[in-house]
């Protein structure tokens, strides 16, 4: 019957370690490297760290980009409500829970949510660097949510501590120390229309 199998699949017999004869050319040592079975297994565990190790790094990589367009999407949504004045007072309670809700986290309430709505008189004075730490967290010390009325120049930054998933990723994708957390960042500068 096997042999009816090889002959329609086009297989044939090949040597194996225990068809090697004995003597000058069949020792044990040339026995040994004949055998090529098991072979795949060992090049598998040579290769298998290295391989998850690329494959959980392009996964947290994906999740974080996704949880980055996601709230500057949000960001953006927000901001036109605000400009176009579908939306006239939000205090920062407020502010922030209408940002946790456009966006996918992983907790409830969104504990690693800091979110800053400010007015400026002119587009020179809109801050254009980000308010951090020296371990790289952000400092939220008078973060507010002060819109303005029609005509006016805001700026809403919207920032999440996005958790790293898996354990081998943290110390080499963090950038806020010691949390095992990447800062995500997002901004919307734009003038009030006249609206009513």
């Amino acid at each position: 019957m096997f042999g009816k199998i090889h002959k329609l699949f086009g297989l044939r017999h090949t040597a194996e370690a225990t068809d090697v004869p004995k003597g000058a050319r069949g020792s044990t040592a040339a026995r040994f490297f004949a055998n090529k079975r098991g072979t795949v297994a060992i090049e598998f565990a040579l290769i298998a760290l290295p391989f998850f190790l690329l494959v959980f790094a392009i996964i947290e990589v994906s999740l974080s980009f996704t949880a980055q367009q996601v709230m500057a999407n949000t960001t953006d949504d927000i901001a036109r409500q605000l400009r176009t004045g579908e939306i006239k007072t939000l205090n920062l309670a407020q502010l922030k829970q209408k940002v946790c809700a456009g966006l996918l986290m992983p907790a409830a309430n969104c504990p690693d949510l800091f979110v800053d709505l400010r007015t400026y008189t002119t587009f020179a004075l809109v801050p254009k660097t980000i308010p951090l730490k020296a371990t790289g967290d952000v400092d939220s010390t008078g973060f507010t949510s002060a819109p303005g009325g029609a005509g006016t120049i805001n700026q809403l930054r919207v920032f999440y501590r996005w958790p790293i998933f898996t354990d081998l990723m943290k110390p080499r994708i963090a950038n806020i120390d010691g949390t095992g957390k990447i800062l995500l960042f997002s901004t919307a500068t734009w003038k009030n229309e006249p609206y009513l």
